[in-house]
This record gives C-alpha cells, sequence and structure tokens, in this order.
C-alpha cells in the first residue's frame, strides 16, 4: 500500500529530527470512480503540541500506480469545520510533498498557525486496481 508521513521539520536540516509530534493510525480506502481510475483516501491524524518551537510542517508520502495529471488534495479539519485545503503535484516517481507553515515569528511576535489535533484527509487518483474490477 501507501504510507503518509506527517511531520514537523526545519528547512535545511538534510537529515529527519526527532520531534514531539505523534501521529495516530491512518485509515486508507479505494473508491472506484470507473473501469480506469479510483479514488484513494487516507485518513490519519495530525498533533501540534502547544510547546512545539518548529516553524514547518510537512505532509508527503508515495503513490502505488497514480493516475497520470490528477493532482493530490490535502485537507486539515479541526472537529467539522476545514482548515486548510491544499492541492500538490505528483512527481514522476509517485512522491509527493506538501510544506506549510505551522509557527511564525515576525518582530518578537509568535503566532501558532497549528496547534492541537486535526484531522488530515489525502485524495489521490489511481489507476483502478486490476483485482478490484471483480468486485465492481
Amino acid at each position: 500500500m501507501m504510507t503518509v508521513v506527517i511531520g514537523l521539520f526545519v528547512i535545511g536540516l538534510l537529515s529527519s529530527i526527532p520531534t514531539s509530534f505523534s501521529q495516530s493510525t491512518e485509515v486508507t480506502t479505494i473508491t472506484s470512480i470507473n473501469d480506469e481510475i479510483s479514488l484513494e483516501t487516507t485518513i490519519t491524524t495530525m498533533s501540534i503540541p502547544i510547546d512545539n518551537t518548529l516553524p514547518w510542517g510537512s505532509v508527503h508520502g508515495m503513490i502505488v500506480d497514480p493516475a497520470e495529471r490528477y493532482p493530490v488534495i490535502i485537507k486539515f479539519f479541526k472537529g467539522e469545520d476545514t482548515i486548510h485545503v491544499a492541492q500538490v503535484d505528483v512527481k514522476g516517481d509517485g512522491s509527493y510533498e506538501y510544506k506549510f507553515r505551522v509557527r511564525s515569528v515576525d518582530d518578537g511576535k509568535v503566532t501558532n498557525i497549528f496547534e492541537g489535533d486535526y484531522e488530515v484527509r489525502i485524495f489521490k487518483v489511481i489507476n483502478t486496481p486490476k483485482n478490484n474490477l471483480d468486485s465492481i
């Protein structure tokens, strides 16, 4: 299948850094659109601690057999409310990445753009798996 990674990072570091960020179990479903393409939806949780000091976050992953010319849509929810929506292109190797500001510091004033728990829904268009055609 596909793994989605949501994390916090500081731009300019060469390797991943551990953070006090947590991620819950993700759930992925595939819904057939037609014989050729399907919508793969992944739902996961993003938790940003109150004492977070990192300025950037990232959602990235790999898509197995992506349909050509369809972007990835990423929606962030706080409760029932949509907080943020992003659209990113899929690279030639099936990967995608969306970087977003989590925390801002302007003239010493700190603004936490994301704080607390969020549901993140990631929508990807894939080529319909051939083994799913038998069950449609």
